[in-house]
């Protein structure tokens, strides 16, 4: 990778004031930083930027390292600009960039970005051996002609808002904390694919959604959920596990969206998850499911019914 010339390709042509992270869901504790970010810019009439790794760093660092992610890279981007963020640089963590010293790389975003501003958190560190941290950025500053500005982490509920918090929270099936922690319901999206039919067969057709390998899902359970279809949203209800009552073991992601009957087959589907209603269960009958999934369906509308839609993009 050729990363000055990456930077010099994307510069605009005024300054800049950049931080630099995963920001892994652009979530709440993200927008706190990148409102700092977004007022110091404007003041000085710089270009307010983000350099993204689409991947997270400690993936290459420690090879044992596994992560699954609340946002895919393009949809990051988009809520990054969402956020007011003029320039956006997604770049790919390498064992390459990782042998970097922090000297050589702040000396590279000066002279291809026109760097005046850093805003970073009170954990930040880039470089070979994370000695960019906030001492070193600030004398690196004096040197060659940026600031540096620390923002204190966003505090909810007794603890910094992070990702790895909110990681955990959804997969555990907490919607109502994780999207708390969000701002926005989480949304997953994959391609609709050929399923059983076995929806369709009990009055109930689903799409069968294709998640990434690498993204969260929600824990097993039937949730309340906004299905976006060619960029409209509409209710839904979403299943998630194995089907124990047919005696299957795949883990599917099934979205019933309710008064709608078009051909999803190929396409990408967003779903919107605002509530869970119930635990995935086996029933001793095809009767019972069916006067089950019945009331699902009624409390999904209950739920969507009081959704307030608060969104932070």
């Amino acid at each position: 990778m050729d990363l000055r010339r990456l930077l010099a390709d994307a510069a605009p042509n005024r300054g800049t004031v950049f931080t630099i992270g995963v920001f892994d869901g652009v979530h709440r504790g993200h927008c706190h930083l990148l409102s700092r970010l977004t007022q110091a810019a404007a003041a000085s009439h710089w270009t307010p930027a983000v350099i993204t790794f689409s991947n997270h760093p400690a993936t290459i660092l420690r090879p044992d390292f596994q992560v699954k992610y609340l946002t895919s890279p393009e949809a990051k981007v988009e809520l990054l600009k969402a956020q007011g963020v003029e320039l956006v640089i997604p770049l790919e963590f390498t064992r390459e960039l990782s042998q970097m010293n922090a000297g050589e790389f702040a000396r590279t975003l000066v002279e291809t970005l026109q760097l005046k501003g850093l805003v970073i958190g009170p954990d930040f560190a880039f470089g070979k051996d994370r000695e960019g941290n906030e001492e070193f950025l600030r004398r690196a500053g004096q040197e060659l002609g940026f600031w540096v500005e620390t923002v204190a982490p966003l505090i909810v509920g007794g603890d910094a808002v992070r990702s790895r918090r909110i990681r955990r929270l959804v997969a555990d099936g907490d919607l109502a904390a994780g999207n708390e922690l969000l701002g926005r319901e989480f949304r997953l999206a994959g391609v609709v694919v050929q399923g059983d039919r076995r929806g369709r067969e009990l009055g109930f057709p689903t799409a069968n959604v294709a998640i990434p390998d690498n993204m969260v899902i929600p824990g097993d359970g039937i949730y309340a959920t906004w299905a976006i279809v060619d960029g409209e949203r509409l209710p839904s209800a979403t299943s998630i596990g194995i089907r124990p009552t047919f005696g299957l073991t795949e883990r599917l992601v099934e979205t019933y969206i309710f008064d709608f009957d078009a051909d999803l087959y190929g396409k990408t589907l967003g779903v919107e998850f605002v509530e869970k209603l119930r635990d995935q269960e086996a029933f001793a009958s095809v009767d019972a499911l069916i006067d089950q999934v019945n009331q699902d369906v009624a409390d999904a509308r209950r739920s969507l019914a009081q959704d307030g839609g608060v969104r932070i993009g």
